[in-house]
């Protein structure tokens, strides 16, 4: 009998799961992400959608040649780290300046050589123009602050809000780039029961 697939969202389930309309500390251990780095407007972007596509066609490859060498895993969620070099692009909804790293966490017994192995069969299969910026990393955020945002992705200002006012009023600071881990398929969801986990690296002031 097949052993049934590693989920770790429900492994790390408190990493995964937060309140709307609240904040919560966790701390993050070292986790292991494919990854790709890009800028520009997500909506827009060729690259963005590069990455995205990129992105699925490893991890599935990475799934089904894991799972016919006897250990299967589900597939995580998308996440992204967001960021830009000038301070003001955000609050501007300056896009054309934002800068992201798309990934998506993949279990510990994923070695190098297999991600490597199943990089070269997807690209075999069809043209990933971002695979060349693929990568395969591990990424620690320790001590976090995070909340649950339910609505569009555009809508998410208040919340983002909410939780920078809830680090302020801790005595802590940013200490890393804002996070954001898309809990279903905008594809499949409708904007309004969208769900998007927020989180942000801090410290003590």
């Amino acid at each position: 009998m097949a052993s049934a697939a590693l989920d770790l969202r429900k492994e790390l389930r408190h990493l995964y799961k937060a309140a709307v309309g609240s904040c919560q500390l966790v701390d993050v251990p070292e986790l292991q992400y494919l990854m790709v780095d890009g800028s520009g407007d997500p909506a827009a972007a060729a690259a963005f959608q590069d990455a995205m596509q990129t992105l699925y066609s490893v991890v599935y490859t990475l799934k089904f040649r894991s799972k016919a060498l006897g250990r299967d895993f589900v597939v995580m969620p998308v996440e992204g780290l967001w960021w830009s070099d000038q301070p003001d692009a955000f609050a501007a909804d300056d896009r054309d300046a934002w800068r992201w790293t798309m990934m998506v966490m993949v279990p510990d017994f994923i070695e190098p050589a297999l991600v490597e192995e199943c990089s070269a069969a997807a690209g075999a299969k069809r043209e990933l123009p971002a695979l060349d910026l693929l990568r395969f990393e591990r990424y620690a955020e320790g001590r976090s602050a995070q909340t649950m945002h339910l609505g569009p992705y555009d809508e998410e200002g208040p919340t983002i809000a909410m939780l920078h006012e809830y680090v302020t009023a801790e005595g802590l600071t940013f200490a890393g780039r804002h996070h954001e881990i898309y809990m279903n398929d905008p594809r499949r969801t409708a904007p309004e029961r969208l769900k998007t986990l927020i989180r942000q690296p801090v410290k003590r002031v």
